[in-house]
Order: C-alpha cells, then sequence, then structure tokens
C-alpha cells in the first residue's frame, strides 16, 4: 500500500528532458545555485567515472581536475537543481564504474573517443 503511494508521487518527479549518457562521456551539468537571495547557474564539466541505479534515486559523479586537483561531484539524476545537461563527447570504456581515473594523470587520463 505505502510502497504504491511512493512510486505515485516519485513518478511524478521523474525528469524525461535529460539526455542519455553512461560511464566515460565527458558532460556539461548546468546547476542552479542559490546564494542567499540570488540565484545562479554554475557549469560543471567533466568525465562521468560511474551511475548508480536504483529505480527513482539514480545519481551519476562527474569528476574533474581544477588547479591540479580532482573535483568530484554527484549529482541525484531527476533533481530540480539541474537545469540542464549536455553530452560533449562519448568515450569508448569497457568498465561501468571508472574509480581507477582517480590514480591516472596526464596523458595516461586520456581515453578513445567513440567513432560516430
Amino acid at each position: 500500500m505505502q510502497n504504491k503511494l511512493l512510486d505515485i508521487v516519485e513518478n511524478d518527479q521523474l525528469r524525461n528532458d535529460l539526455p542519455e549518457f553512461k560511464s566515460g562521456d565527458n558532460i556539461k551539468v548546468l546547476v542552479r545555485i542559490k546564494e542567499g537571495a540570488k540565484e545562479r547557474i554554475q557549469a560543471f564539466e567533466g568525465l562521468v567515472i560511474a551511475i548508480k541505479n536504483y529505480s527513482t534515486h539514480k545519481t551519476f559523479t562527474v569528476r574533474k581536475i581544477s588547479n591540479s586537483v580532482g573535483v568530484e561531484r554527484t549529482f541525484p539524476l531527476n533533481s530540480p537543481v539541474i537545469v540542464s545537461i549536455e553530452v560533449l563527447r562519448k568515450n569508448k570504456v569497457r568498465r561501468s564504474k571508472l574509480y581507477y581515473m582517480r590514480d591516472l594523470k596526464g596523458k595516461s587520463a586520456r581515453l578513445k573517443e567513440l567513432k560516430k
């Protein structure tokens, strides 16, 4: 009974306007940030290193290098904070979780682009 009610509420909040992407893709996520009374949109661009799928609670982790420091951010896919997602490049990978990319630097951290 309660699960059916939860499913109805969660299905109303699902987003269908986001593009398909997978681990290994370079994406740009536009995020709405609220600072006090002001609101702005910030871009976070990087490599998708993980997608965790739990029905409507799907999350994805994006990693970028900023000033020689690795920065990772995890986003809920159906969050209203996400304005849009743009797929910049599709890469060929053979793993679903790319946690090994945390240890790689420079040329060894490159991925081969998928041919269209």
